[in-house]
Protein backbone atom coordinates (compact mmCIF):
# COMPACT_ATOMS: atom_id res chain seq x y z
CA UNK A 1 0.00 0.00 0.00
CA UNK A 2 1.46 3.41 -1.20
CA UNK A 3 1.74 6.12 1.47
CA UNK A 4 0.35 9.59 0.47
CA UNK A 5 2.92 12.14 0.24
CA UNK A 6 2.78 14.54 2.88
CA UNK A 7 2.53 18.84 1.51
CA UNK A 8 3.81 21.75 3.35
CA UNK A 9 1.04 23.78 4.00
CA UNK A 10 2.53 27.40 3.45
CA UNK A 11 -0.14 30.55 4.40
CA UNK A 12 0.80 34.13 3.27
CA UNK A 13 0.32 36.37 6.05
CA UNK A 14 1.44 39.30 3.78
CA UNK A 15 -1.98 41.04 4.17
CA UNK A 16 -2.04 40.59 7.61
CA UNK A 17 0.80 41.92 8.43
CA UNK A 18 -0.35 45.35 5.23
CA UNK A 19 -3.38 45.44 7.83
CA UNK A 20 -1.91 44.91 11.43
CA UNK A 21 0.53 48.10 10.14
CA UNK A 22 -2.53 50.16 8.76
CA UNK A 23 -4.50 49.84 12.00
CA UNK A 24 -1.46 50.73 14.10
CA UNK A 25 -0.94 53.91 12.06
CA UNK A 26 -4.33 54.89 12.06
CA UNK A 27 -4.53 54.63 16.08
CA UNK A 28 -1.12 56.51 16.21
CA UNK A 29 -2.34 59.39 14.31
CA UNK A 30 -5.46 59.50 15.79
CA UNK A 31 -4.20 59.23 19.84
CA UNK A 32 -4.47 62.51 22.01
CA UNK A 33 -1.64 62.42 23.54
CA UNK A 34 -1.36 64.20 27.15
CA UNK A 35 0.79 67.47 27.84
CA UNK A 36 3.65 66.99 30.04
CA UNK A 37 2.79 67.97 33.28
CA UNK A 38 5.22 69.75 35.97
CA UNK A 39 4.63 67.16 38.42
CA UNK A 40 2.70 63.76 38.55
CA UNK A 41 -0.39 63.64 39.68
CA UNK A 42 -2.50 60.77 41.09
CA UNK A 43 -5.94 61.80 40.54
CA UNK A 44 -8.78 60.72 43.50
CA UNK A 45 -11.23 58.21 42.28
CA UNK A 46 -15.04 58.71 41.45
CA UNK A 47 -18.33 56.48 40.00
CA UNK A 48 -19.37 59.26 38.16
CA UNK A 49 -18.45 58.52 34.40
CA UNK A 50 -18.89 61.75 32.12
CA UNK A 51 -16.70 62.95 29.44
CA UNK A 52 -14.48 65.51 29.01
CA UNK A 53 -13.88 67.21 26.20
CA UNK A 54 -11.24 66.37 24.25
CA UNK A 55 -10.04 70.24 22.55
CA UNK A 56 -10.43 73.44 23.56
CA UNK A 57 -10.32 72.56 27.27
CA UNK A 58 -8.16 74.59 30.55
CA UNK A 59 -6.86 72.29 32.40
CA UNK A 60 -6.25 73.79 36.02
CA UNK A 61 -3.24 71.74 37.58
CA UNK A 62 -2.80 71.86 41.52
CA UNK A 63 0.13 70.75 43.00
CA UNK A 64 0.36 69.63 47.09
CA UNK A 65 1.43 72.75 48.33
CA UNK A 66 -1.04 75.31 46.70
CA UNK A 67 0.98 76.01 43.37
CA UNK A 68 -1.10 76.59 40.03
CA UNK A 69 -0.15 75.70 36.45
CA UNK A 70 -2.52 75.93 33.71
CA UNK A 71 -2.44 74.71 30.53
CA UNK A 72 -4.72 75.78 27.56
CA UNK A 73 -5.09 73.64 24.86
CA UNK A 74 -5.52 75.43 21.84
CA UNK A 75 -1.99 77.18 21.12
CA UNK A 76 -4.11 80.23 19.23
CA UNK A 77 -5.71 81.24 22.26
CA UNK A 78 -2.62 80.64 24.29
CA UNK A 79 -0.28 83.12 22.67
CA UNK A 80 -3.02 85.48 22.62
CA UNK A 81 -3.45 85.35 26.14
CA UNK A 82 0.17 85.92 26.50
CA UNK A 83 0.33 88.80 24.28
CA UNK A 84 -2.50 90.43 25.93
CA UNK A 85 -1.36 89.42 29.97
CA UNK A 86 2.60 90.52 28.78
CA UNK A 87 0.55 94.29 27.91
CA UNK A 88 -1.34 93.97 30.78
CA UNK A 89 2.11 93.82 32.96
CA UNK A 90 4.28 95.77 31.33
CA UNK A 91 6.14 92.47 29.81
CA UNK A 92 8.22 92.56 26.52
CA UNK A 93 7.65 89.05 25.22
CA UNK A 94 10.07 88.55 21.75
CA UNK A 95 9.03 86.86 19.03
CA UNK A 96 11.52 84.03 19.79
CA UNK A 97 9.86 83.95 23.19
CA UNK A 98 6.81 83.16 21.59
CA UNK A 99 7.87 80.47 19.90
CA UNK A 100 9.20 79.11 22.94
CA UNK A 101 5.66 79.48 24.66
CA UNK A 102 3.94 77.62 22.29
CA UNK A 103 5.89 74.82 23.08
CA UNK A 104 5.58 74.77 26.17
CA UNK A 105 2.22 72.68 27.31
CA UNK A 106 1.86 74.32 30.59
CA UNK A 107 1.75 78.05 32.33
CA UNK A 108 3.47 78.12 35.37
CA UNK A 109 5.56 81.32 36.29
CA UNK A 110 4.83 84.87 37.36
CA UNK A 111 4.74 87.15 34.19
CA UNK A 112 7.41 88.97 35.69
CA UNK A 113 9.50 86.32 35.00
CA UNK A 114 8.22 84.86 32.09
CA UNK A 115 10.87 86.42 29.66
CA UNK A 116 13.72 84.60 31.63
CA UNK A 117 11.63 81.35 31.88
CA UNK A 118 11.22 81.36 27.97
CA UNK A 119 14.89 82.05 27.35
CA UNK A 120 15.73 78.60 29.23
CA UNK A 121 16.39 75.45 27.64
CA UNK A 122 13.29 73.40 27.22
CA UNK A 123 15.36 70.18 29.40
CA UNK A 124 15.22 73.28 32.46
CA UNK A 125 11.35 73.99 32.21
CA UNK A 126 10.17 71.61 34.36
CA UNK A 127 12.39 72.44 36.81
CA UNK A 128 12.22 76.12 36.74
CA UNK A 129 8.03 76.32 36.51
CA UNK A 130 7.89 73.97 39.97
CA UNK A 131 9.51 76.35 41.87
CA UNK A 132 7.26 79.06 41.07
CA UNK A 133 3.50 78.55 39.54
CA UNK A 134 0.87 81.13 38.95
CA UNK A 135 0.63 83.64 41.48
CA UNK A 136 -3.44 83.33 42.99
CA UNK A 137 -3.40 85.10 46.17
CA UNK A 138 -5.58 88.63 46.73
CA UNK A 139 -2.61 90.82 45.85
CA UNK A 140 -1.76 89.03 42.83
CA UNK A 141 -4.09 86.79 40.91
CA UNK A 142 -2.74 86.59 37.49
CA UNK A 143 -4.33 82.65 37.96
CA UNK A 144 -7.63 84.17 37.31
CA UNK A 145 -6.57 86.45 34.79
CA UNK A 146 -4.96 84.08 32.54
CA UNK A 147 -8.83 82.25 33.01
CA UNK A 148 -9.92 85.70 31.91
CA UNK A 149 -8.15 85.99 29.22
CA UNK A 150 -8.73 83.25 27.39
CA UNK A 151 -12.68 83.14 27.68
CA UNK A 152 -12.80 86.62 26.37
CA UNK A 153 -10.94 85.09 23.30
CA UNK A 154 -12.96 81.99 23.13
CA UNK A 155 -16.06 81.90 25.55
CA UNK A 156 -16.87 78.10 25.15
CA UNK A 157 -13.45 77.11 26.39
CA UNK A 158 -14.26 74.29 29.07
CA UNK A 159 -12.41 74.16 32.77
CA UNK A 160 -11.33 71.30 34.22
CA UNK A 161 -9.41 70.80 37.54
CA UNK A 162 -6.75 68.44 38.58
CA UNK A 163 -5.40 67.71 41.78
CA UNK A 164 -3.33 64.80 43.70
CA UNK A 165 -5.94 62.83 45.69
CA UNK A 166 -3.87 64.07 49.13
CA UNK A 167 -3.72 67.63 48.04
CA UNK A 168 -5.62 69.28 50.92
CA UNK A 169 -8.84 70.23 50.24
CA UNK A 170 -8.56 74.06 51.65
CA UNK A 171 -6.13 74.24 48.56
CA UNK A 172 -8.71 73.33 45.85
CA UNK A 173 -11.41 75.04 47.40
CA UNK A 174 -8.89 78.45 47.35
CA UNK A 175 -9.09 77.85 43.59
CA UNK A 176 -12.54 76.85 43.30
CA UNK A 177 -13.71 80.15 45.11
CA UNK A 178 -11.37 82.13 42.78
CA UNK A 179 -13.10 80.66 39.69
CA UNK A 180 -16.69 81.63 41.37
CA UNK A 181 -15.06 85.34 42.05
CA UNK A 182 -14.48 85.95 38.08
CA UNK A 183 -17.92 84.02 37.18
CA UNK A 184 -15.88 80.95 35.96
CA UNK A 185 -18.76 78.79 37.28
CA UNK A 186 -19.03 75.31 35.69
CA UNK A 187 -15.82 73.58 35.55
CA UNK A 188 -14.96 69.47 35.61
CA UNK A 189 -12.71 67.75 37.89
CA UNK A 190 -10.22 64.63 36.34
CA UNK A 191 -10.74 61.32 38.47
CA UNK A 192 -10.34 58.07 37.87
CA UNK A 193 -12.93 55.86 37.29
CA UNK A 194 -13.79 53.08 40.40
CA UNK A 195 -16.26 50.42 40.52
CA UNK A 196 -19.62 51.63 42.10
CA UNK A 197 -20.60 50.85 45.84
CA UNK A 198 -22.77 48.05 46.26
CA UNK A 199 -26.23 49.28 46.14
CA UNK A 200 -25.44 52.55 44.46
Amino acid sequence: MAKAKKHDVWIDMTAMSDVTVLLLTFFILTATFLPPEPFRVVAPASVMEIKIPEYNVMTVLIGLDGKVFLNIDRPDVRLQALEQMASEYGVTITDQQKRVFVEQPFIGVPMNRMPAFLDLPMTEHDAAMRQYGIPNDSTNNQFTDWIQKARAIDSDMKITLKADESTPYPIIDKVMKDLVHIKANRYSFITVLRGAPEGF
